[in-house]
């Protein structure tokens, strides 16, 4: 189709689609899916550790820990019940969304959740980690260094590679900015 003033191609009211060429509704379907996926394996983990917190208390040799031991167990359940809270959340926010064509909305608020979650989940672990090298080695000192060399895999591993990968592909592909969480 031409234009009569310009004799070229008329100008599209929509940009090209580019990328999956998805309605906003399948792409909310998708990356709620694909956010599924993802939850089902972090709060397999974060269940398991957080029952496993909760029979420690009950142990013989939990009666033998010192104050500050005291307080990171207390510290590592709470922190373990808020990110079981927050990685099950999705669950209940689909619930009460469900039906109402709410999905971008509850997709982005779940991911939130999903994000803080994580974050809860890998200072559960953090701390769990602590106490329990504390008790093993006898150490604080040595305690924390093993601690904080695993908490730097785990930055490495869930924040540094995928800023990195952000990073190297920043500015290349039709959908750059377009899919995040």
């Amino acid at each position: 189709m031409t234009t009569p003033e310009t004799g070229g191609p008329a100008a599209s009211p929509d940009p090209p689609r580019t990328g999956r060429h998805e309605s906003p509704e399948e792409r909310a379907d998708r990356r709620w899916g694909e956010m599924l996926q993802e939850v089902r394996v972090a709060q397999t983990g974060s269940q398991i550790l957080f029952g496993f917190l909760l029979s420690v208390v009950f142990m013989p040799r939990f009666a033998q820990l010192g104050d500050f031991d005291r307080g990171l167990y207390v510290l590592t359940v709470v922190m373990g019940a808020l990110a079981t809270g927050a990685l099950t959340a999705p669950v209940s926010y689909h619930r009460l969304l469900a039906g109402r064509r709410l999905k971008p909305q509850l997709v982005d608020g779940a991911a939130r959740l999903v994000g803080v979650g994580l974050m809860l989940l890998a200072l559960t672990v953090s701390s769990a980690l602590l106490l329990l090298l504390r008790v093993a080695t006898g150490s604080a000192t040595t305690a924390a260094g093993i601690t904080a060399g695993v908490m730097l895999w785990f930055a490495a591993c869930w924040l540094v590679l995928p800023v990195q990968a952000l990073r190297r592909h920043h500015g290349h592909g039709p959908d750059r900015g377009q899919d995040r969480p």
